[in-house]
């Protein structure tokens, strides 16, 4: 997962940008264009995941679902992913605080969650949510399991199984 020069990484953006919902390639890209405004290179390590893959990463730990965001397609069967893993391209093993918190503030901006919280305590979440409320993306904080994963608010990977899209 190393990093790519500016060349490489806007080609593997726009790929990947080819595997998403249309609308979820809008917000996407906003949150891009917010992170590069920042100073950040994000980088889409993945959009759209294979049944198998998906079945892989729950297997192996790395996914607690088995049908996720990322493998929603459309009536043709072509990829319509709901969701990214958006890295640090200067980072990608190991994200900042701040580069997180400013996704996250990015992500809900555009009506997307991030997975910062996914799994921690209560009082992590809170550190979390003070964080994002005071503007403080340079605080040290704990992160979930899965924080540059983007995927939209306010509904379930079940939902956009059964048909559900962003609008």
């Amino acid at each position: 997962m190393n990093d790519m020069n500016e060349t490489e990484r806007k080609a593997r953006n726009t790929q990947k940008m080819t595997e998403l919902y249309p609308v979820m390639a809008r917000k996407i890209e906003a949150i891009i264009m917010d992170l590069e405004a920042k100073g950040f290179r994000p980088r889409i390590q993945e959009a759209y995941r294979s049944p198998a893959d998906q079945l892989a990463d729950f297997n192996s730990g790395h996914s607690k679902l088995r049908f996720g965001f990322h493998n929603v397609t459309g009536a043709n069967g072509h990829p319509e992913s709901l969701a990214v893993d958006l890295l640090d391209d200067d980072d990608p093993e190991t994200p900042t605080s701040r580069y997180l918190l400013t996704l996250a503030a990015s992500a809900a901006s555009h009506g997307c969650n991030t997975g910062i919280r996914w799994g921690l305590p209560d009082d992590k979440r809170a550190a979390i949510d003070a964080a994002l409320a005071a503007r403080d993306f340079k605080r040290t904080v704990v992160v979930g399991w899965d924080p540059c994963h983007v995927e939209p608010a306010g509904h379930t990977a079940e939902q956009a199984k059964e048909g559900w899209r962003p609008t």
